[in-house]
């Protein structure tokens, strides 16, 4: 679909956003603390011990420049183009924010962990909803979704930046790094994907009632949630069943719940998480979705 000037202008200054966050947890949480940090940053971290006269900004910069190559063909172009700026962007900040600011340590490491997970996690996720990336082991996970789409992309990202963190861990003979590294990551792609897919969990309620004519009655006039009735079968009886779907925001359970209650107090009701929704009363979906 193509943008609009005005939705471009939105998207890049979105970028710009997530990419100062991004940047943001590297220099104010993870580097003073001693945290480890995932992907290509983490290599750029790296190698700026053995370097210290290159910064860790630019290094991230030389480092990202084979995999943009890797993925311009397979990602296409205005994810690519969207994605260095991002990594441009997000990689002045980490070299920028020293020159102005030298953020102290935490007294409490575990703290500074927890807070650093939780805003990297921010500044990654709203990138990633412009079809972004900050470069490194996000193109990876991005390329990893190609053929994994069933998998969230914090997931993905995970598994690539776990990697990296051991090197950390083994370059500076720290296990606490790594271990604090872990803790952080993998907070910071639970708050990506709740960023990326909605703090509003969707749940799908499967219901098998003798009264499914006014059970769904009540879910779709009380509630206004669509329901779909599907033909089922007893096993043990073979006697034909009606079963009502109905998907409904997290929210709504208790109100779900108590309008079977009322309907069938004898009704049988499954229900269970569901990744994302999309449709009417819920999210759409895009081309460029991850």
């Amino acid at each position: 679909m193509k943008r609009t000037p005005a939705q471009l202008a939105k998207n890049y200054l979105l970028i710009l956003v997530g990419a100062a966050v991004y940047a943001l947890a590297f220099d104010a949480f993870f580097v003073p603390n001693g945290i480890a940090f995932g992907g290509v940053t983490g290599l750029a971290q790296i190698a700026n011990f053995f370097l210290p006269q290159v910064p860790v900004g630019t290094l991230v910069i030389l480092f990202n420049i084979p995999l943009f190559l890797l993925g311009w063909k397979l990602l296409g172009g205005h994810m690519l183009v969207s994605s260095l700026f991002a990594m441009t962007v997000s990689s002045l900040f980490i070299d920028l924010y020293p020159m102005f600011y030298t953020f102290p340590p935490m007294e409490d490491t575990l703290l500074a962990c927890l807070i650093g997970g939780v805003v990297l996690g921010v500044g990654l996720g709203i990138t990633f909803l412009q079809g972004a990336t900050t470069g490194g082991t996000e193109i990876v996970a991005r390329l990893l979704k190609l053929k994994l789409a069933w998998l969230p992309v914090g997931k993905l990202l995970l598994l690539a930046d776990l990697t990296v963190v051991a090197l950390v861990a083994l370059v500076f003979h720290s296990m606490g790094t790594a271990l604090y590294g872990v803790v952080a990551l993998y907070l910071s792609t639970v708050v990506m994907d709740q960023v990326l897919y909605g703090m509003d969990n969707a749940k799908v309620a499967y219901i098998i009632s003798a009264r499914p004519g006014a059970i769904a009655r009540v879910i779709m006039d009380g509630l206004e949630r669509g329901v779909t009735i599907l033909h089922g079968e007893g096993a043990y009886s073979g006697d034909p069943k009606k079963v009502l779907m109905c998907a409904f925001k997290q929210r709504e359970i208790v109100a779900v719940k108590e309008a079977v209650r009322q309907a069938d107090p004898n009704a049988f009701m499954i229900v269970t998480n569901a990744h994302e929704v999309l449709g009417e009363g819920f999210g759409s979906y895009h081309g460029s979705d991850l």
